[in-house]
């Protein structure tokens, strides 16, 4: 026999376990019809996925999404030469924002004031504060090697171009040739590759 109830309190099942009562009731036609809708939507979205191919994969979607940044990334680049970058790096908001990355990210190998040193003691990387280059002494040659990384992945920087992207990279570049006057003569460093372009 179920307990006595009135109309307007649950109904609870006979049996109890562990002092747990259950309640018997019927559940809203609200919560059913969304139930049923989900499991019919489930049915036609699994055959249609897995059966038909309709719809992509993550990796699919992975790959787009991919693409899309590096044609953004492409149609970025095209903006970008000697002449833009100089511009940035008279442009003291672009050079503070490139000074900040600068700061978080390139300081232990340069140095805060460019020289790639720390007292006496020489660090990793090489001097961005003198007119002597080794991969070319441009802009776009200091981009390229901050994008792309040195061609000697056993002694120079990795590429940051993953890490950075685009934007922040072309700040650092200001940062580095507001250092620097547009039209003074550089030198490639005795031990530069052959490929570095010459001075221009």
């Amino acid at each position: 026999m179920k307990p006595e109830t009135s109309t307007n309190e649950p109904v609870l099942r006979e049996h109890t376990y562990d002092g747990i009562q259950e309640y018997d009731q019927k559940l809203p036609n609200w919560w059913l019809f969304t139930l049923y809708i989900t499991m019919v939507w489930f049915v036609i979205a699994w055959v249609g996925y897995y059966q038909f191919g309709y719809g992509t994969t993550d990796e699919q979607q992975i790959d787009a999404a991919m693409a899309r940044m590096a044609e953004a990334r492409e149609k970025e680049l095209e903006k970008i030469n000697d002449d833009s970058l100089w511009a940035m790096a008279q442009d003291p908001a672009i050079v503070e924002a490139g000074r900040a990355t600068y700061t978080t990210t390139c300081v232990a190998c340069h140095a805060a004031d460019l020289s790639a040193k720390l007292g006496a003691a020489p660090l990793p990387g090489l001097p961005l504060n003198d007119p002597i280059w080794k991969y070319g002494g441009h802009p776009t040659d200091v981009m390229k090697i901050i994008r792309k990384g040195s061609p000697d992945v056993t002694k120079g920087m990795i590429a940051w171009d993953a890490a950075l992207g685009v934007k922040r990279i072309s700040e650092v570049v200001a940062f580095i040739m507001s250092h620097h006057k547009k039209d003074a003569p550089w030198t490639l460093a005795p031990d530069a590759p052959k490929q570095a372009d010459p001075p221009k």
